[in-house]
């Protein structure tokens, strides 16, 4: 029997609030004593927390928990190399969203039983060791700094941008909507809740931190197809999120397994922190598979984009042939437009990019324990650089898109009521009519003609 006393150091330093801890065992060779292909560990294990050294222990999860060894013996398998270690894979232990008490104790029993076959063609165990990954003080200082910045800051824009829109005569149109409820997301997502995992014992933080994420998730990628549809559709077609279900719905389905998948192994982990899906076989091949699956849909979604992009990008280059018979001011202004949307759909696909790229390499991160010699880790820059990346768009977004209380052109149009109907079309103040910006209205006309 083994037992570990872990000093949680978060009561005098802001350090740790999640800590996941891998067994690592090592195994003794013997001749005679050999550890058997596929054999399995049974441990009895539990968990036990207290406040003080002088408080009695009180336990929190208690379970029988069983590991496949994969182990290699690396010398020749002979009596002058008795006493030499296997070299095991490491093995999921256990996983824990909070650790809001100073001291834990964790007890290791390995049972032996030869009638049952429990615990028999293991080998000699000389060693056990514990590798803990958990947040450090440094990294959650600056999360917990940011997240406590940028709620206000997309909240106020939020309310200022809603604010702007329901000053308009006109109802808001879906593009409108779709980037307040991206704002909503965002805001979501952004509330500095782990605050309260520093003393309150809430083990569901993980599972509640990814729900936020999926939310997230979803909300965007369905921005960027509706964003990109907007300016494609014609008139008729335009406002109406009932023509997107063939490509939001998969975004849906796909959000929906992957709350399924987080439920199969982080749900179960609030009742037992032992429990793992890559325990078993057949628990690793799904697992696998379906993070397999899902990179693999993260970039057909790119590339499916990445086409929409290029249609919007061909619509606005007809709408250009247009430009030179306005006259000169006009001409630049409306180049200064399309620059400008140009641009901003550059870096929508830019943002898109290293959203899948941050998507996939989490992923493959969740599970590069379980995997052996692959090996990927997501930094804490690149993950505080996608997290400041995204506040960034969609402030953006709401500022860009807001209505203007700017009539530009009106009075101009007032005056050349004679010209070509194209001229009139191009000057009407589109924040007050059809949408919420001129290449909108640019957009729409050229996809009608």
């Amino acid at each position: 029997m083994a037992g570990a006393i872990i000093e949680n150091m978060s009561t005098k330093k802001l350090v740790i609030v999640g800590v996941i801890l891998l067994l690592f065992q090592a195994f003794s060779f013997m001749v005679g004593g050999l550890i058997e292909d596929g054999a399995l560990v049974t441990m009895d294990v539990g968990l036990a927390y207290r406040d003080s050294t002088l408080s009695e222990w009180t336990e929190m999860a208690h379970s029988t928990e069983h590991r496949k060894l994969s182990c290699n013996f690396t010398a020749t398998k002979t009596y002058e190399n008795e006493g030499r270690y296997y070299e095991c894979d490491l093995l999921p232990f256990m996983e824990v969203g909070s650790v809001a008490h100073k001291y834990y104790l964790l007890n290791i029993r390995l049972p032996v039983n030869e009638r049952k076959k429990v615990n028999i063609g293991i080998g000699e165990i000389k060693d056990i060791r514990l590798v803990s990954i958990h947040q450090n003080g440094g990294f959650t200082k600056v999360w917990f700094a940011m997240k406590t910045f940028l709620t206000p800051s997309v909240l106020i824009i939020m309310i200022w941008y809603w604010r702007r829109i329901t000053q308009m005569t006109r109802p808001p149109v879906l593009l409108e909507k779709i980037i307040f409820a991206l704002g909503i997301s965002m805001t979501f997502i952004n509330m500095p809740v782990e605050w309260f995992s520093v003393g309150f014992n809430w083990t569901w933080m993980l599972l509640f931190g990814d729900i936020r994420q999926g939310i997230f998730y979803a909300m965007l990628l369905s921005f960027w197809i509706v964003f990109c549809g907007e300016h494609l559709m014609d008139q008729t077609e335009r406002n109406r999120f009932s023509v997107y279900w063939k490509q939001v719905g998969p975004i849906v389905f796909g959000s929906f397994c992957l709350f399924i998948f987080d439920m199969c192994e982080r749900g179960v982990q609030l009742k037992n922190p032992f429990y793992s899906i890559w325990a078993s076989d057949v628990g690793t091949e799904l697992a696998m598979a379906f993070i397999i699956v899902a990179g693999i849909c993260a970039c057909l979604y790119f590339l499916f984009l990445c086409f929409m992009v290029f249609q919007v990008f061909r619509n606005i280059s007809g709408k250009r042939s247009s430009l030179p018979a306005m006259t000169k001011a006009r001409r630049l202004h409306y180049e200064g437009l399309i620059f400008r949307f140009k641009f901003l759909m550059l870096v929508t696909l830019a943002c898109a990019a290293m959203t899948v790229i941050f998507f996939i390499i989490s992923q493959v991160n969740e599970g590069h324990w379980h995997w052996g010699g692959y090996t990927v880790q997501v930094n804490s820059a690149f993950f505080t650089g996608i997290y400041g990346m995204w506040n960034l768009y969609v402030f953006a977004l709401m500022f860009l898109y807001a209505p203007s209380h700017k009539r530009y052109g009106d009075e101009q149009s007032t005056d050349q009521a004679g010209n070509s109907g194209e001229d009139i079309q191009l000057t009407t103040t589109i924040t007050h009519v059809d949408g919420p910006t001129e290449i909108y209205k640019m957009t729409g006309k050229e996809a009608q003609e």
